[in-house]
């Protein structure tokens, strides 16, 4: 009886608080839940900022234990399951986490705590602003923790929180094993990566009078290049770039082993267009690149580009060639573009005419063409 009494007590003000704080820790551990490798890449740049490489190793376990802490509470708080020790948690996490934002803020030792994940993207200090907001909130729920009791008993509350935490850490390890179920990134499936405006581009070449000093900035080619007299007063000192009007969808440059970018024959090629993603061969999955050898012979017999793109350097690729069969052309990116690309190794990206069709995890590389719906 006593229980059911303090139970009533909760104010409505305080249950529309810790339902609010329940839906936003759930919300956020489930953003980062849907991209653990890319809540990994997040944990690193933390552990590179406070000179904590050694953790590296660690930071998709870290991650995980993190992210699964956050949703319990958030389960917790929002069905009001422990919630008495949910409440203490809130108020721990808040106060860990607005002191790193403050720090990420102030010093800018991350450029992007990842807090949503690629859900909601947030400066820092938008960030810490919000982490005040959510610890007066975590502080109202901690005050009222005397009232929120549960009427069922304690067993139960530890058996569902156990199960809905065992059905998180599964839907972690499934957005792992495949590609994420939401894909918040630029490179997802319906994007249409071509650039706009490139034309529009413009160089502006400065030039300076040899003898008064005088600096005169042109657009080129529109300057007096082809006055000889002209020429012999003025000397080139500096140019610059203006590509202010210039629309780009995606930061990703693709160069062959000569350093030529193809870029755009290969991203914006009008027909089909298959590109093997493997920011490392080292470390690519034997089984997918053998899946991928595959592909590309039935993509060849049928007049289909497919081309690999990594940023190991020759000697790997050459140490590999004949293991993985790479009898496909092969290019040449950096890294930290290709992780955002797509996350897996090696992943697969299906694109025409500039839109991207689809993407695979090598767990999912369709065996045929025709099953890629090509």
């Amino acid at each position: 009886m006593n229980k059911n009494s303090n139970a009533k007590r909760e104010g409505l003000f305080t249950i529309i608080i810790r339902i609010v704080l329940g839906i936003v820790f759930i919300f956020s551990s489930s953003s980062k839940g849907i991209d653990p490798i890319g809540t990994a890449y997040r944990i690193e740049d933390y552990l590179d900022a406070y000179g904590w490489y050694g953790l590296h190793d660690y930071a998709f376990s870290l991650g995980i234990f993190l992210i699964t802490i956050e949703f319990l509470i958030g389960f917790a708080l929002l069905f009001k399951l422990q919630a008495r020790l949910a409440s203490l948690g809130v108020m721990l996490i808040m106060i860990i986490f607005s002191v790193i934002t403050y720090y990420d803020a102030q010093y800018n030792m991350v450029p992007n705590c990842g807090c949503f994940g690629d859900a909601i993207k947030m400066t820092n200090w938008e960030t810490f602003y919000k982490n005040i907001v959510l610890i007066i909130m975590a502080i109202i729920v901690f005050a009222g923790k005397g009232r929120l009791v549960s009427t069922k008993p304690a067993w139960f509350q530890n058996v569902v929180l156990i199960l809905f935490g065992s059905l998180f850490i599964w839907f972690i390890f499934h957005n792992y094993y495949h590609l994420p179920l939401i894909d918040f990134r630029e490179w997802k499936a319906g994007n249409d990566m071509k650039s706009q405006n490139l034309d529009k581009v413009k160089t502006y070449v400065i030039y300076q009078n040899k003898e008064t000093g005088e600096l005169k900035e042109y657009v080129t080619p529109d300057y007096p290049w082809s006055d000889s007299v002209w020429m012999s007063e003025w000397e080139f000192v500096d140019q610059r770039i203006d590509e202010s009007e210039v629309i780009r969808k995606h930061h990703l440059i693709l160069e062959d082993s000569l350093g030529n970018d193809y870029t755009r024959d290969l991203i914006e090629n009008p027909g089909n267009q298959l590109l093997l993603i493997s920011y490392d061969v080292d470390f690519a999955h034997v089984k997918g690149m053998a899946t991928a050898a595959k592909l590309f012979e039935e993509a060849q017999d049928n007049g289909i580009n497919f081309a690999l793109v990594c940023a190991s350097d020759p000697s790997t690729i050459h140490k590999y060639q004949e293991v993985f069969k790479m009898e496909y052309p092969i290019y040449f990116a950096d890294d930290i573009e290709l992780k955002a690309m797509i996350r897996a190794n090696p992943g697969l990206v299906y694109l025409r005419n500039g839109i991207v069709m689809d993407k695979w995890h090598y767990n999912d590389f369709p065996e045929t063409l025709e099953k890629a719906g090509i």
